[in-house]
């Protein structure tokens, strides 16, 4: 008898109950670990800020306002574009097509570090930017010199994040929950050697950071090399030189570019809140508000964020392995995991919202303020749950760019003007600013399971990643090495098989 995993199963058969409960039990083998990796990396994030505290309100204020600069113009720039790997590398483990498997990761790391270049002189200039906007000086200052200290971080990510990416895409997803623990175990005593020990201050603080994301890339690269090569479950393979990478680089973009955009324009809305709660009427209370409110929905947003990156790995591999429907049951197995999520979201929110804030503040009006708002965000991840996991379906599909329209048009052009309209212009004030994130997200819902559930042909899907994963990288490379005098064909890196096209026809 042959092994059902194997197998794909008729579009004319409703899955029937074994087979759903084998798809539940493979997407949450992966998506515990990345989850727990997530939550880990969480704390690595709070442990800062609370050694930032211990070091005076100066400094906290600082730290705070590097952080926010640094998410907005760096990390999530260098995330969303790592995000492009996921179709390209899902569907190649798929279809075993090792060869697309690991170019696309020196690919992605080449990308990466060019696009650390401008990021760069960005985090430079913060203390310059700062004061044009008309932050305070001493704040800028603190929060300058934080910065400086974390650029060794932008050349960790360069390699962190596409690691995440291309081990998850092999569902080697353990590994890189015990590397994260690892490295945050040494978290809070470097944190307390460095700050508290020897007296570096805020710039102990960015250093510890670094040191930990660098020891998650070693630990991960330690692994890689102890079980690459294909024989201990994950494939590792490194056969083109610098030429062979190079000429691949701009297909790739046209799938990572819309990715960044969609993961970015979620992720710079929240930062647009904060600036429009300091112009409401007691900009104070407004902004400690919202400051915890935001770490809130960062704290729920760790499971979605994996249930979004291991669908999207799920979907990938079936249909690199030429199974539509049971890319097609993964997906919908994982939507409805998101909308039981949310519900989970919309309860506790609305049971603690009393006694959430106390956790962050013991000032009365902020508690108030986020009691009367906590229901609403619960809300939001009702729809920002399937969303979620929704755009890791999309990345999964190869249309990152469906995907990056929907949350343009939903944050920008429907949550933006509700949360101003009901803010400033019908004065409801801070409530206003969530219930426009409540329609963005809404909107954004909607439009996304409309695409998925109902405009997605899972057999052109199926179809499309077939031609992507066809492409005879290996003999291409060893063209491009061994005889140069074929000219024009040996440069056409990702010539599909029949030689009627290449990657930019399939992306």
């Amino acid at each position: 008898m042959p092994d059902t995993k194997d197998l794909d199963f008729s579009t004319h058969k409703v899955p029937t109950f074994s087979q759903v409960v084998e798809e539940l039990k493979e997407l949450w083998s992966m998506v515990l670990p990345i989850t727990a990796m997530n939550w880990l990396v969480f704390i690595r994030a709070v442990v800062s800020v609370l050694f930032l505290g211990r070091l005076g309100s100066l400094e906290l204020a600082g730290g705070a306002l590097s952080i926010g600069f640094t998410n907005i113009t760096g990390y999530s720039v260098l995330v969303g574009l790592a995000s492009g790997l996921e179709p390209v590398c899902s569907q190649a483990y798929g279809s075993k097509n090792w060869d697309l498997l690991c170019l696309s990761l020196q690919r992605m790391i080449l990308i990466l570090l060019f696009a650390i270049i401008p990021i760069s002189l960005l985090w430079i200039n913060l203390e310059s930017i700062m004061i044009f906007v008309g932050q305070d000086k001493d704040i800028t200052a603190m929060a300058a010199t934080y910065t400086i200290y974390s650029l060794p971080d932008l050349l960790t990510n360069t390699l962190l994040q596409p690691l995440r990416v291309f081990l998850r895409s092999q569902q080697v997803t353990k590994p890189m929950m015990w590397c994260s623990l690892i490295a945050v175990t040494f978290h809070v005593p470097l944190n307390y050697v460095l700050v508290m020990k020897m007296g570096l201050g805020v710039p102990g603080v960015a250093m510890a950071s670094v040191v930990c994301n660098m020891n998650m890339v070693v630990l991960m690269v330690g692994y890689l090399w102890w079980r690459g090569g294909g024989g201990g479950g994950v494939v590792m393979r490194w056969r083109c030189g610098i030429g062979g990478v190079c000429s691949g680089v701009g297909p790739l973009l046209r799938v990572a570019v819309p990715s960044c955009l969609g993961i970015c324009l979620e992720w710079w809305w929240y930062e647009i809140v904060i600036v429009m709660a300091g112009y409401l009427d007691n900009p104070t209370l407004a902004v400690a508000a919202t400051g915890i409110l935001i770490q809130t929905t960062s704290m729920m947003y760790t499971l979605p964020m994996a249930l979004a990156g291991c669908v999207s790995a799920r979907v990938g591999n079936e249909l690199g392995s030429g199974k539509p429907y049971k890319a097609k049951l993964a997906a919908t197995v994982a939507l409805c995991c998101a909308f039981v999520i949310g519900i989970i979201n919309v309860t506790w929110t609305v049971i603690l919202r009393d006694r959430w804030a106390s956790l962050f503040t013991k000032d009365d009006l902020v508690k108030a303020l986020v009691a009367s708002v906590l229901p609403i965000i619960g809300l939001c991840e009702l729809g920002n749950c399937p969303q979620t996991t929704g755009c890791g379906i999309l990345r999964g599909t190869a249309r990152p760019v469906i995907g990056a329209r929907i949350n343009l048009g939903s944050f920008y052009f429907v949550g933006t003007p509700v949360a101003v309209g009901l803010a400033f212009g019908l004065n409801i004030g801070f409530s206003g600013l969530w219930f426009g994130l409540l329609s963005a997200q809404v909107a954004c819902a909607v439009s996304i399971l409309y695409v998925v559930l109902v405009r997605t042909d899972w057999e052109a899907e199926a179809m499309k990643a077939k031609m992507l994963t066809s492409l005879e990288i290996s003999t291409s490379c060893n063209r491009l090495e061994n005889n140069e005098e074929e000219g024009e064909e040996s440069k056409n890196l990702l010539r599909n098989g029949n030689g009627n096209g290449n990657l930019d026809d399939v992306l």
